[in-house]
């Protein structure tokens, strides 16, 4: 939920795991006067829609204290982790290490009895202790949960401790105090190296701009430009705002935006945005968009406010987890009942402690949504991921999407003697003064030829058929069949219009000297990207346009895909719908302007090329931030990948507690070990979940 009117950000210290977003997000709703509220772990802050004459920021505050955290600044909601980039293999490393070597020393040391032999040794009180001082902020938690009513993770743990003390076996608590503060660090280093892919991309943001006032550069505040000044970028520095160049050339490296590790140049006329570097070149640029309202703002915006849509699993998970604790007491009780046994019961409460469901979705979809992110990937939730990972068709928009947009010309075809340079300057003599996509088209291949257009003494457009134009003397024509002489003949353009392509007629002094033929070329990428989709598993691509049939069939028929032709936006959701009415799982391939309605219709809407001022972001699920269609098949591998993580996740989750309970109620599992045990499927989680961090390493820019 972006804010509105009637929306603010509030900033909120002391979460560190999922479970603490549900809390903060259960205490601000039942305010009156909220409307709705979201809460994101990876940015620290809420964002709350309300009515200002009900509720106020005291109130807020207040209900976030009561549910034991705190309203801060954006600086003080960060970890309480040490700095560890870079350092992701060795921590998670480490904390198998600890892990194994205390496993190691309870499984020998009940082997052995040692550890019995311990707990007679030590006075119960400083065992007590012990377990009191290790397990402290644990069980400081779940005192206030307790009090507001709440269930946590911890609670299920604590009970175990307790069930421990009650039958006398202190050592058995202190190793759950133990892996209690374990697991806690475990995933708290998890989650920051999960949201730092959101903390790198707002400290990419520059913090203050050169601008021009009063015929002098001011450094001022980056917040403090306004919409239509110049602002001045030197060599090295990064553009603080969205804006077109007036002055100035320069490389610039546009990584930030568009993921692209290739610098592009530009010069005046040309947009760039905030966030990107000017290398090798200064620059100065009108702004055009400033803060939030930049292509970068919005990046950063929309990785943010993605922890808001939660993936289905996620709340099948969610509800699973909230139940557990009466299930697991069930079963501690018919232990007890049938067996008769103390010991066997608290084993159950002991290893059933695992919060690893509550985990199991969140952290695996954060951490995709972040390494999504680096590669100009923008996800907007795991609900998304998870629908990608389940589709079975693929529709896509021709014009802009599959191709470059723009036409070329692909063939000079010249007649009665005439050179195809002497055809091609013709052309762009007389179309030099048209601002037709065709004419542009002409005048580029010219260029790139090297010749040069000579300045028409006349010029005429002739609306629906092309333009007249006299050319050192002759008179020029240059259109389509409404301008050539009746009697030419046409044989030549056959075979071109045939495969979907335009044609332009070239007449001088009222004989045809030639045909240039022109199409929208396909993106060289678009062939492999669509195998490596179909690969996937998206079994039926489909091509939907506004063109005409020979020029859709043409396309269709290189790519190997169906087709639908000369398409208005309401025909393309009726696609989609159609689709969706016999069960399929529909993803829409779209510019992102013409193709809004279709994207906002599919399952996944996904926007080619949003980086730029003229976008439509909110249309779509899924943002490309550059034409690049190798993304595509990409971001169906993240989802499978991601979906894949989280199945193993649940399915460990569910087949380690089920054993645990079963060794335990049997009483093949004592405390102590069940204690070790318990902490199993939270590590485990954490580090397969960790696996996806590195997407953004391997596969990154």
């Amino acid at each position: 939920m972006a804010p509105g009117q009637n929306a603010v950000e509030v900033p909120i210290t002391g979460m560190d795991c999922p479970e603490c977003t549900a809390h903060v997000q259960q205490a601000i709703a039942e305010l009156p006067g909220v409307e709705s509220v979201h809460v994101l772990l990876s940015s620290q802050k809420a964002i709350i829609r309300l009515d200002p004459g009900k509720v106020d920021l005291a109130d807020i505050r207040r209900a976030v204290e009561a549910a034991g955290y705190a309203v801060g600044n954006p600086a003080a909601a960060t970890s309480r982790l040490p700095p560890l980039a870079g350092s992701g293999r060795p921590i998670l490393a480490l904390f198998g290490v600890v892990f194994g070597a205390v496993l190691f020393i309870v499984v020998v040391g009940e082997w052995l009895g040692l550890l019995e032999a311990l707990t007679e040794r030590v006075p119960w009180p400083l065992g007590l202790a012990i377990v009191v001082v290790g397990g402290y902020p644990a069980f400081r938690e779940v005192v206030r949960a307790t009090w507001r009513r709440q269930v946590v993770s911890h609670t299920l743990m604590t009970v175990g401790a307790l069930a421990a003390l009650a039958v006398g076996q202190w050592a058995t608590a202190a190793v759950v105090a133990f892996f209690m503060r374990v697991g806690d660090y475990a995933e708290r280093f998890t989650a920051e190296r999960a949201r730092r892919a959101v903390q790198d991309l707002t400290r990419m943001a520059p913090q203050t701009a050169r601008v021009e006032r009063d015929g002098a550069e001011r450094e001022v505040p980056v917040g403090q430009v306004q919409v239509g000044e110049v602002v001045v970028v030197r060599p090295g520095e990064k553009i603080p705002v969205d804006g077109e160049i007036v002055g100035g050339q320069a490389t610039v490296d546009q990584a930030a935006i568009t993921g692209e590790s290739m610098p592009v140049e530009v010069g005046p006329g040309a947009q760039v945005f905030a966030a990107t570097v000017a290398r090798l070149g200064s620059l100065r640029v009108r702004t055009t968009h400033v803060g939030q309202d930049t292509t970068f703002g919005r990046v950063v915006k929309m990785v943010e406010e993605a922890e808001a849509h939660r993936a289905n699993v996620q709340r099948i998970a969610d509800r699973f987890s909230a139940s557990y604790l009466p299930v697991v007491a069930g079963i501690a009780a018919l232990t007890l009942v049938i067996r008769r046994d103390p010991l066997a019961t608290a084993a159950v409460l002991v290893v059933a402690c695992s919060c690893s469901f509550a985990l199991a979705t969140p952290i695996a979809m954060l951490a995709s949504i972040g390494a999504g992110a680096r590669r100009g990937l923008l996800i907007k939730g795991g609900k998304y991921l998870e629908t990608l990972a389940r589709a079975d068709v693929l529709l896509v928009d021709k014009t802009g999407t599959l191709t470059l947009g723009r036409p070329e010309i692909t063939d000079v075809i010249p007649l009665d003697g005439v050179s195809p340079d002497e055809l091609l300057a013709l052309a762009a003599s007389a179309e030099r003064y048209s601002e037709h996509p065709l004419a542009e088209a002409v005048r580029a291949l010219a260029r790139r030829h090297g010749l040069t257009a000579a300045e028409p003494e006349q010029f005429e457009a002739i609306p629906g058929r092309g333009i007249r134009a006299r050319v050192s003397g002759s008179a020029v024509a240059v259109g389509n069949r409404r301008l050539i002489p009746a009697a030419a003949s046409l044989a030549a353009a056959d075979d071109l219009e045939g495969q979907g392509k335009t044609m332009l007629f070239v007449v001088r002094d009222g004989a045809l000297v030639g045909v240039l033929a022109a199409a929208d070329t396909l993106r060289p990428e678009v062939p492999a990207a669509l195998a490596r989709v179909r690969a996937q598993g998206v079994g039926h691509v489909e091509l939907l346009t506004g063109d005409n049939e020979l020029v859709a069939s043409a396309l269709a028929e290189r790519l190997g895909v169906r087709h639908h032709a000369n398409l208005l936006p309401e025909d393309k959701i009726a696609v989609v719908k159609g689709y969706q009415a016999v069960g399929h799982t529909v993803v829409m391939v779209g510019d992102g302007v013409n193709d809004a309605p279709a994207l906002a219709q599919a399952d996944v809407g996904i926007a080619m090329g949003v980086a730029g001022p003229d976008v439509a972001i909110e249309a779509a699920h899924v943002a490309l931030l550059r034409d690049d269609w190798t993304l595509v098949p990409e971001l169906f591998r993240i989802a499978h990948h991601t979906m894949g993580v989280v199945r193993l996740n649940i399915g460990f989750t569910a087949v380690y507690n089920l054993a645990g309970l079963s060794l335990a109620a049997l009483g093949f599992l004592p405390p102590i070990l069940a204690a070790a045990a318990q902490s199993l499927p939270d590590l485990g989680i954490l580090a397969n979940s960790s696996r996806l961090l590195r997407q953004s390493n391997v596969h990154g820019s």
